[in-house]
């Protein structure tokens, strides 16, 4: 698996998780769920920015787009270029 692959996915599983906080925060409000899904969201946020930073290529942009929560980790992907490897 390529680097901008592995940072599109990575950037879609934090998006998923946070979209998924904030309904149980919403919603229901339970803090069993937001006792497990925090740490998952924090795991992929880590992960996002560390594997922006793996492949930035020098470009700086990449890895400071990585920081914006939820959607950072898809804009640095879109920079990287295209996700099918062409």
């Amino acid at each position: 698996m390529n680097p901008q692959r592995a940072l599109h996915l990575i950037g879609t599983f934090e998006l998923v998780t946070l979209v998924l906080l904030l309904a149980n925060l919403v919603t229901i409000h339970h803090p069993s769920i937001a006792a497990a899904l925090g740490p998952i969201h924090g795991l992929a946020y880590t992960s996002t920015i560390v594997i922006a930073v793996l492949v930035r290529n020098g470009h700086h942009r990449i890895w400071l787009l990585s920081l914006v929560p939820g959607v950072g980790g898809l804009l640095a992907a879109r920079v990287t270029g295209p996700v099918d490897g062409r």
